[in-house]
């Protein structure tokens, strides 16, 4: 029978209730327990996928094609269960499912109404997504007092209820200021918040406290006091250099013996020495890696998370540290290449939109000509056909439709039919909806032999798109007769995946249509950021000649 553990939070957001509920399964799976994990999303979307990364940060796809929260990214890192579209549901979805099954006529002419009906509705998908799992654990989105969270906090309170004493535990993660002025911690937001909680019905179990600094063990059982938890699981998440920390800082709280004896389970005991490891070679490191990120999102890193962890797990296993040197694309165009001159290797990130597409396309022709090691990514791989097709092959004015729909040379276009892994053809046109109108989700396709492509990633590649425009078949054969090389193309639409430079004429170039950041993981990395990594740390050494 699936255990559940509800992780909330308080006082303000972005306080990490993803990486400590992550951390908590990373630690539990050392125990021999099969666990999954939920993000429950309170704003009214459907998904993420139409949302500003200004707003919302990175939009995580997942094998099935689900566009999640960036949450599910950390999920993924911590602990080896793969994400679904059942991992992550917002208000959105779940007033959507109720409305159906109201014009249905399921209800059999009840009033629908938030309780029992949404909340349902939600403890419904809760059970369907931790079905076989030993422990799921069950992030809230949102802050304890926002009104769009409490119909979520009231179903998970009502599981608690169903499912009985030992088969549930919540965690609240709240915020210790540190007012410099008084020198002091405050604990006042806590206990107001837990107060918060309680009224709703919610007495947690675990207390995490985000804090600068060490609390004290005084300000600790005044917390216990207050809150009426056990001073033992008034748990201290001190501010941290790098998130792969926090698995040994939360067991050495001794937070999965709490959650354990909450939940009746007696598994083995936990053994953190991989953990223990990743922070070792963090440290470590002999070789520091300066990478220009140049994008149009740089502003709000959060819109790149999986990208710019990928790049720190390769230099976890390169011995480096990696520097990531974020470069406005708009400043770019305007103030020229100069600020590329220093660095290592240069990466060309997805996005969406024309804003900013000419300094990329100037930072492709920059590693190009200089060397440099190249790696763009979705958009940064069109970039670079359009780059290559403008000055190689001489097709002035090329670009993609989606930036110019009157251009001679639409090297880029809009794809309007393919095949999904189900087999079923969906068509698009630019009147379609942005919603979930991409090529979403995992897919495999053969790498060509002799290439840089197949020696990172052999015989097939298997990854996650997110994307509405291709490479035009139409000026592929062109291309290649001018010495691009297309590494791998989809099977069925013989789309362009991977393209790349002659080893003859750049040492390490390469683009790929999907998102390999998606797959890496700081236990093992990925093999093409640790072959873009090591490409880098060669190009520096023979620059320092």
């Amino acid at each position: 029978m699936t255990k559940y553990v509800f992780v909330t939070g308080g006082v303000v957001s972005s306080l990490g209730k993803g990486i400590s509920a992550a951390s908590l399964g990373a630690i539990l799976e050392t125990r021999n327990l099969k666990v999954t994990m939920l993000k429950l999303d309170p704003y009214i979307n459907v998904d993420p996928g139409t949302m500003s990364p200004f707003q919302h940060g990175e939009v995580f796809v997942t094998n099935d094609g689900a566009e999640t929260d960036l949450d599910l990214g950390h999920y993924e890192r911590f602990i080896s269960a793969k994400m679904t579209k059942e991992n992550n549901f917002t208000t959105g979805q779940i007033y959507d499912s109720v409305i159906k099954k109201e014009r249905r006529g399921e209800y059999l002419g009840k009033t629908v109404q938030v309780i029992p009906h949404i909340t349902d509705e939600i403890k419904l998908h809760i059970r369907k997504g931790s079905e076989g799992s030993d422990v799921a654990i069950i992030e809230v989105g949102g802050t304890v007092g926002d009104i769009e969270s409490l119909p979520f906090l009231e179903a998970i309170r009502q599981m608690g209820f169903e499912e009985g004493r030992e088969s549930a535990c919540y965690i609240h993660l709240t915020l210790l200021p540190w007012l410099s002025a008084a020198g002091e911690l405050k604990t006042k937001p806590t206990q107001h918040s837990v107060k918060e909680l309680r009224q709703i019905g919610i007495q947690p179990d675990i207390l995490l406290c985000r804090s600068e600094r060490e609390i004290p063990k005084e300000e600790k059982d005044k917390i216990a006091l207050f809150t009426n938890v056990a001073p033992k699981a008034v748990i201290a998440v001190v501010d941290s250099d790098s998130i792969y920390r926090i698995p040994v800082m939360l067991h050495e709280q001794l937070i999965d013996e709490i959650v354990c004896e909450k939940l009746a389970i007696k598994p083995k005991l936990a053994n953190l020495e991989q953990w223990k490891n990743i922070t070792e070679l963090l440290d470590s490191a002999n070789n520091l890696i300066n990478i220009a990120f140049v994008g149009k999102y740089v502003d709000l890193t959060e819109s790149y998370k999986s990208l710019n962890e990928a790049l720190i797990h390769a230099g976890i296993h390169n011995n480096s540290k990696v520097k990531i040197h974020f470069i406005d694309s708009e400043d770019l165009h305007l103030s020229g290449t100069g600020g590329l001159e220093k660095m290592d290797a240069i990466l060309i990130p997805g996005g969406f939109g024309k804003r900013g597409t000419e300094g990329k396309i100037q930072a492709i022709k920059y590693a190009r000509v200089n060397k440099v090691p190249f790696l763009g990514i979705c958009l940064g791989m069109q970039l670079a056909v359009t780059e290559y097709a403008r000055n190689i092959v001489n097709l002035k004015n090329a670009n993609s439709t989606e930036f110019d729909n009157k251009t001679p040379y639409p090297v880029v276009g809009l794809i309007a039919e393919w095949k999904t892994k189900e087999g079923v053809i969906e068509k698009r046109d630019e009147n379609s909806n942005l919603g979930g109108t991409m090529r979403l989700g995992a897919q495999q396709s053969p790498v060509k032999k002799g290439t840089l492509a197949h020696s990172i990633y052999g015989d097939k590649v298997n990854e996650r798109h997110r994307h509405r425009y291709e490479v035009n078949n139409k000026f592929v054969d062109q291309l290649i007769s001018s010495g691009l090389i297309v590494s791998s193309r989809t099977p069925s639409e013989n789309l362009c995946e991977i393209i790349e430079l002659e080893s003859s004429e750049h040492p390490w170039f390469l683009g790929c249509q999907f998102h390999p950041e998606f797959t890496s993981n700081p236990k093992t990395s990925h093999p093409l950021f640790l072959s873009y990594i090591k490409a880098a740390l060669e190009y520096q050494k023979k620059a320092k000649k």
